[in-house]
């Protein structure tokens, strides 16, 4: 297998304040674990002289591809771009290029301590170039908690072997051997001697090029300084001030703003426009290419009145409604996106489990669509130029936004740009390409830059959400308490940790594919949610038949080292069994695991079934993802993942009727406010002999059957549907 040789890419310098523009770039592809050859002077005509690394490693391609597929699909594949690369400049500035994305989870800051702990940097010296497809090695995309465990060590090793170019050079400058020097605070020292140069200095008038495996020397955990310790946010000061600019703050000179007509309901299509009206308005530019429609104008206002000026007719269909979901999602199992049964466990006999069993339990839970509410809606810039279209945008894929836009236009991938702003969260939300597209078309038809911002109201509709799901659970307990019986059928909301970690000899799982009303795709910790709301219920639920306490039950039905060890941690930080609840106060616990992560979740309640008033008062979660990296920030995702958690499963829900979002404004979609959140306690379990996982999404899983088990314990009431509580205890 032969490598793909060197290509030059001339890019133009772009009107863009406060974004890193480089005017050309060298983009390597290779085979995978193969040697390249390069013309280095080409190379460094791009950086600039002193140190480059290259680095060859494989992608795992996640789960999600936003594409209204089903969550949980899971594929991998070898890259056949540079994996990742890094350059000390002449003046010592360290440079780092990842094709991840900053979306509020905060791995600016978390890989830049990857890079200053193996530069024996202080992290403020390290500039972090993110999603940028002109200037960043290829990435399928920023979501399945894939960022720690592949970038984080992919840039520890790439530092790593700048560290040995830089300890290669200085041996040089002083004739000295490697073993009595060592690298600080951005230079070369010599041991013993007050001699040091630092890293400008010795890449000065260098062109030092290192290609490194998978297998590059990497500082232990043990002797961590920088990674692993509570380093402050990376330009935090810029954020909570207002200077640090965001999708939506992207403005270009001469540009105009885009709006766009949306149908009357799902799957509408247009039987008749008259766009007169519009076109008469003085500056505004309005595209009609078949069903699509938009508009673009001097100023966001004047696009709304053109907007508004439009004269359309469509033509709907009969949809299914709220009422009618649990049921269409079980009448049409099998014909979803890809059909029938999806994920399958099968080890010894239901039948014979069942028979054993002193108690037999058959239940159905369900789990309503939600949606991913991010603080900022889809945003998008586009501009063409000779040709050549760039887009600025809020995403999570900004290669495969790249992929799609060549596609819809027809152009080849290496004339179109993408560009990934820090973004105002995603939660798995931002896959799809549906405002780059837009801007893009606008633009291309207007002859300028185009803005696209959604509304809020078409971020409730357009965007895709959370799929609904059906769950039903069989199973038996002996009454000593071992579990005879588990069988576990999801229909629609996805595979993602349908398994259980409990030890049960007779096992029947399936996953179910069916047609979705509504438009479904990747939310925080995909259908993990929903599959351990189901089991850690139904687990509550044995614990009550054989009146065992459900730590103790779980504890004998489990064997898996690291869950029982957050389990015995959550259990101990709360004070399980310590205290007793007084009348309308219910203790709950929930455990489980995903994505390599393992999380125990405790949840005092407090409730009235006169009042149907229920009140979240404490919750303690134990959280262990292998070795971490930053502390603090580690307990911000923990305790984000657990209020919002709390949304879908107390109110969260959309409405809607034959088509139509019935609920399409914060007004009408309840998310957790203030008065909602309850004292949160953190447990980290720090596993420094463990590789580091991803901690985005696994901390929610364990909120919604928490909170369900403690409203039984106060109420003797169980609650088997997400949400638990949109109208009420009493309703």
């Amino acid at each position: 297998m032969q490598p793909k040789r060197l290509k030059q890419r001339q890019m133009k310098r772009t009107q863009t304040p406060d974004f890193f523009i480089e005017p050309e770039r060298y983009e390597l592809r290779a085979a995978p674990m193969y040697r390249f050859k390069l013309d280095r002077r080409e190379f460094f005509k791009v950086l600039g002289c002193g140190v480059v690394v290259v680095f060859l490693v494989d992608v795992a391609i996640a789960q999600e591809s936003g594409n209204n597929s089903q969550p949980g699909n899971r594929s991998r594949q070898r890259s056949s771009d540079i994996g990742s690369w890094l350059h000390i400049g002449e003046d010592g500035t360290v440079t780092v290029f990842t094709g991840k994305a900053e979306v509020g989870q905060n791995i600016r800051t978390s890989l830049t301590q990857a890079v200053a702990e193996e530069l024996r940097l202080p992290a403020s010296s390290i500039r972090l170039v993110m999603s940028d497809t002109a200037l960043t090695p290829f990435d399928t995309g920023t979501f399945g908690s894939r960022t720690t465990p592949d970038m984080f060590p992919q840039l520890r090793k790439v530092s790593a072997a700048a560290r040995e170019s830089l300890l290669d050079l200085a041996a040089e400058h002083f004739k000295a051997e490697r073993d009595t020097l060592s690298v600080d605070n951005g230079k070369v020292i010599r041991k013993g001697t007050n001699e040091s140069v630092s890293f400008g200095q010795l890449t000065k008038g260098q062109k030092v090029l290192k290609s490194i495996t998978d297998k590059s020397h990497t500082t232990p955990v043990s002797e961590w300084q920088v990674a692993g310790a509570s380093v402050p946010k990376v330009d935090g000061r810029a954020i909570v001030t207002g200077k640090h600019k965001y999708s939506s703050d992207i403005s270009l000179p001469g540009m105009l703003h885009g709006k766009i007509l949306r149908p009357s309901s799902f799957d509408a299509t247009l039987v008749s426009i008259n766009i007169k009206k519009a076109e008469a308005i003085e500056g505004v530019n309005v595209v009609h290419d078949e069903n699509f429609v938009g508009v673009a104008a001097p100023d966001s206002l004047t696009a709304t009145r053109a907007l508004e000026a439009i004269e359309a007719t469509w033509a709907g269909k009969p949809q299914p409604s709220s009422p009618e979901l649990f049921g269409y999602l079980k009448k049409n199992a099998g014909s979803g996106q890809r059909g029938g049964r999806q994920s399958g466990y099968n080890v010894g006999s239901i039948q014979e489990g069942l028979a054993a069993a002193d108690h037999k339990f058959q239940q159905t839970y369900t789990v309503a669509y939600i949606a991913h509410a991010p603080l900022e809606p889809r945003a998008a810039v586009a501009d063409w130029k000779e040709g050549k279209l760039t887009v600025w945008t809020g995403t999570q894929r900004p290669f495969g936004v790249r992929s799609d836009l060549a596609q819809t236009f027809g152009i080849p991938q290496d004339r179109i740009r993408v560009i990934v702003p820090d973004t105002g969260s995603g939660y798995g939300g931002k896959h799809t390409t549906e405002a780059a597209t837009e801007a893009a078309r606008l633009a291309r038809a207007a002859g300028k830059p185009v803005k696209v911002v959604w509304t809020r109201q078409e971020e409730f509709t357009w965007a895709y959400f959370r799929p609904a799901g059906v769950i039903e659970v069989s199973s038996g307990v002996a009454k000593d308490g071992a579990i005879t019986a588990w069988e576990f059928h999801n229909y629609n909301s996805g595979p993602s940790a349908i398994r259980t970690p409990y030890t049960v000899p007779n096992q029947q799982i399936e996953f179910h594919s069916t047609r979705s009303p509504l438009k479904q795709g990747s939310y925080r910790g995909l259908a993990a949610t929903a599959n351990h709301f189901a089991r850690e219920v139904q687990m509550d639920e044995l614990a009550h038949a054989v009146k065992m306490d459900p730590l103790e039950f779980r504890l004998k039905n489990l064997k898996e080292p690291r869950l029982r060890a957050v389990l015995e941690a959550a259990a101990t930080g709360f004070g399980w069994g310590k205290r007793k609840a007084a009348e309308g106060q219910g203790f709950g616990i929930a455990a489980g695991t995903e994505k390599g992560s393992y999380v125990a979740t405790c949840a005092e309640v407090s409730a009235d079934a006169k009042t149907g008033q229920v009140q979240v008062e404490k919750v303690v979660a134990a959280f262990e993802c292998g070795a971490i990296v930053n502390p603090e920030h580690l307990k911000n995702q923990i305790e984000g993942a657990i209020v919002m958690g709390l949304g879908g499963a107390l109110f969260e829900k959309i409405e809607f009727e034959n088509g139509k979002i019935q609920n399409a404004r914060f007004s009408g979609y309840r998310v957790p406010r203030f008065t909602d959140a309850p004292q949160i306690q953190v447990v980290l379990v720090n596993r420094k002999d463990l590789p580091s996982t991803g901690a985005g999404e696994t901390p929610i899983i364990g909120i919604a059957p928490a909170v369900s088990n403690a409203i039984f314990a106060a109420t003797s009431v169980r609650l088997r549907s997400l949400p638990m509580i949109p109208d009420g205890l009493k309703a």
